[in-house]
């Protein structure tokens, strides 16, 4: 006799349920979904993020090259590696592009089937009316009956005035079964607010791409100006220049501008004695030419007052002073002369100078110091500026000759010497002391038969800072639809409302017609009940020359 096996027996001889294999199309199609998921699509836009958090840790190569050589130069272990893993090249790199474009496509892939799928929502007519609308989140009943005995509506009438005011609320009708005993009509509002949630993923992809042509095609530079000076606006005019990845030299606008004056205000509040003394307010007067051959127009440019040409903008982000100097090397020539920019250090301006005589026999001559715009001296002290205004400008100064190093090939900082090769003529340290000229004292003669060197006059210079960016506008505009796109999608409610006629008779035996409908929200709707109570004052208006017989509430407040 055979022994009974229990259901755990049975269960374990059954055999093991085994999957069909995807096959590569149907991976294709799994990963495919699984990248257009929208929590895919946060997944990248979080890894863009980081991804771009070396970029500011580490030089690029695209802004200084001479900077990321020195780097590499300094960390020989490191620094080959992090080459390697382009670190260096971090907005060009094939990782930094891979997400990028994956969060391109995500997007892409989450939009497009979105879209069409509400589309076709839009095209398609409103559900029909659900047999037990008293099942409804919010569910009212009207009964409506005619005065003095007079008969009421007839559900049809209720049914299309119903739908005429619904009409003129914003909902889309179905009127269905008219004519029927019980006629209804379903409506359907809000269709907008997906609209607005296409718009932002739209406008968003459009960000995406906005960035991505100001990064190819854009570029960023400096150039410091000096009065009665002028800036070109092509390569070899700008001090530093940062192109985009794909920048094409041929794109810059053939502009012009020349720095006719520059004024700063100055605090002269003697009662303010903490502030006195510091800058108020810059302003820049510039001569600018659009292209070859164009009218000159004077332009006024101030702090967070840029000025565009043609797309290009240019920025007043800086300023100082440029005294002028001549230069006599040791033969009596003039070496050098005209201005020398000098990079202000406190609020008085005391500013470096650095300045680099090549061209002086026989030996090159260099020179390091500092220009104060008010000096004043005090026996046994160095002299020291006070004021930050041009009132008594002076130049102390360091000198040396020797080489340069200029012809050696290798980049130099044009603010630094280098004095490693170099004779100390004059200095602090010397026993000749540093050369002090003023308004007094203009020329002074170098030791050792060196030359000479003579303070003529004192300039003033403006740094600008010059953007060209073509995904600007489009990227501020994706912007703002993105912003109208996300009040839509949260402000905007999308609703369902149902409304049903039957005819049956009052307590007096009369005529009259039971007017119940309900509404039902996509989504959280916490204005529900609000839109109910709404539809409950329209009805009563609607009908009020007519008589509402009764008028009660069912069911107002379900979960």
């Amino acid at each position: 006799m055979t022994k009974a096996r229990t259901p755990r027996e049975r269960k374990a001889q059954r055999p093991d349920v085994e999957l069909p294999a995807l096959g590569p199309v149907g991976m294709l199609r799994w990963a495919w979904r699984q990248l257009t998921k929208m929590s895919t699509a946060l997944v990248l836009l979080l890894l863009l993020a980081i991804a771009a958090v070396p970029g500011s840790l580490f030089p690029q190569r695209v802004q200084d090259p001479d900077e990321v050589a020195g780097y590499i130069r300094a960390n020989p272990t490191l620094g080959p590696w992090l080459d390697r893993l382009q670190l260096f090249d971090v907005y060009s790199s094939y990782w930094f592009s891979a997400i990028y474009l994956l969060l391109f496509i995500s997007l892409v892939g989450c939009v497009i089937p979105r879209a069409v799928q509400h589309f076709k929502a839009w095209r398609s007519k409103p559900p029909r009316t659900p047999q037990r609308i008293s099942r409804l989140p919010q569910y009212r009943k009207v009964m409506l009956g005619g005065r003095d005995g007079a008969a009421g509506p007839t559900p049809t009438e209720a049914v299309e005035q119903a739908a005429a005011a619904l009409k003129k609320r914003g909902y889309r009708v179905q009127p269905q079964d008219l004519g029927s005993a019980a006629p209804s009509v379903a409506a359907e509002r809000g269709m907008i607010k997906e609209v607005g949630n296409i718009l932002f993923h739209v406008a968003l992809l459009a960000v995406l791409i906005s960035v991505a042509i100001g990064s190819l095609f854009g570029y960023k530079g400096q150039k410091i100006v000096v009065e009665g000076e002028s800036f070109v606006n092509t390569l070899v005019d700008y001090d530093s220049f940062n192109p985009g990845t794909n920048f094409n030299p041929d794109s810059l606008n053939p502009f012009s501008v020349q720095l006719t004056s520059f004024e700063a205000t100055f605090n002269r509040d003697t009662s303010d004695p903490e502030h006195y003394g510091q800058p108020t307010d810059f302003n820049a007067d510039l001569t600018v030419r659009e292209g070859p051959g164009e009218q000159p127009q004077d332009v006024h440019l101030a702090v967070n007052k840029p000025l565009n040409v043609d797309g290009t903008k240019v920025y007043l982000v800086g300023n100082g002073y440029a005294p002028v100097v001549r230069v006599k090397d040791g033969e009596g020539k003039v070496a050098y002369e005209g201005p020398v920019v000098t990079v202000p250090s406190d609020s008085v301006y005391t500013s470096s100078l650095t300045l680099k005589v090549p061209d002086a026999q026989p030996d090159q001559l260099g020179f390091a110091g500092l220009l104060l715009p008010t000096a004043v001296s005090q026996e046994g002290q160095i002299p020291k500026s006070v004021d930050p205004a041009l009132n008594n400008p002076a130049l102390l100064l360091s000198s040396f000759s020797g080489d340069l190093g200029l012809d050696s090939g290798q980049p130099q900082n044009v603010y630094v010497l280098d004095t490693q090769h170099l004779t100390e003529l004059n200095s602090l340290s010397s026993g000749n002391g540093p050369l002090l000229l003023d308004g007094q004292h203009r020329t002074a003669q170098l030791p050792g038969g060196k030359g000479s060197v003579e303070f003529l006059d004192v300039k003033r210079y403006v740094g600008l800072d010059i953007h060209s960016d073509p995904g600007r506008i489009p990227a501020f505009i994706s912007f703002l639809v993105a912003f109208a796109g996300l009040i839509m999608s949260l402000f905007i409610a999308r609703r369902r409302a149902w409304v049903r006629a039957t005819e049956t008779e009052d307590a007096n035996g009369a005529r009259c017609t039971v007017l119940e409908y309900g509404l039902l929200a996509r989504g959280e709707d916490h204005r529900l009940g609000a839109e109910a109570e709404k539809l409950t004052g329209l009805w009563t208006s609607l009908w009020e020359d007519r008589g509402v017989r009764e008028y009660h509430l069912n069911s107002s407040d379900k979960a």
